[in-house]
């Protein structure tokens, strides 16, 4: 979008120096989702939330992918032990309805009045309805010890892989937000996947992205994981 400039994920040198007399506000993912399913350095996310105090200026998370329970916390930035000034949630926050939501600090919040920000899919009672569903499902049930659990199993189960297939040349992610970079072509390996009754995508060209439903079992991803060793070993066998 116009009006950003955009720096190199995970360098925080990098931030303060696109920083100007201009600048309003850093925007960042707290794990990157379409860039690679990347998880930052420990301190990044401290480390930018400082430069920005430093500098007067706004941290806006973007949690849409990694927030309600996908990393095993309710929002990623909770791994990192900060907070942003402005962050916003949709997708997972109704359980796939049509949703959109933007959080901010009491503070950051006074600068909004009514009308000053809008959105297509915002407050409606039905979705806002749904929404109250899904958070009080996700304590009643444990939803985020159980994605804390079965993530680190589905996490050991492709580190697995990846020291049996030589094409496997990284696991990455938190909780059940995973990914699996390879030396090759993702996409086959999505196609290989769908025929045998999963879906999967690709990221990057060639990172592949597992963000199954949050109550998947270890029945499940034992199935994946069986699919996925006989395809890779096709790859490097074909």
């Amino acid at each position: 979008m116009d009006g950003f400039d955009k720096v190199p994920f995970n360098d925080v040198e990098a931030v303060r120096r696109a920083v100007g007399p201009s600048t309003c506000a850093v925007l960042v993912e707290p794990i990157q989702g379409e860039g690679g399913v990347r998880v930052p350095d420990g301190q990044y996310l401290c480390e930018l939330s400082a430069l920005c105090r430093e500098a007067g200026i706004l941290l806006i998370l973007d949690e849409v992918q990694t927030g309600m329970g996908r990393t095993g916390k309710l929002f990623a930035h909770e791994h990192f032990e900060m907070e942003p000034d402005i962050m916003t949630l949709a997708k997972g926050l109704a359980n796939g309805l049509p949703i959109g939501a933007m959080l901010a600090t009491e503070k950051v919040a006074q600068s909004f009045g009514p009308g000053s920000h809008a959105t297509t899919f915002g407050g409606g009672p039905v979705v806002t309805a749904a929404a109250l569903a899904v958070v009080r499902a996700m304590e009643r049930d444990a939803i985020l010890g159980h994605c804390r659990t079965v993530g680190q199993y589905f996490k050991g189960r492709l580190e697995a892989l990846r020291e049996k297939h030589s094409c496997v040349a990284e696991i990455r992610g938190l909780g059940l937000l995973l990914g699996m970079a390879l030396t090759v072509e993702g996409a086959p390996v999505v196609e290989a996947c769908r025929a045998k009754g999963f879906l999967i995508n690709c990221t990057q060209g060639n990172v592949l992205r597992f963000i199954p439903p949050l109550i998947v079992g270890e029945w499940e991803i034992d199935s994946l994981v069986t699919a996925l060793d006989a395809i890779l070993g096709g790859l490097e066998t074909g």
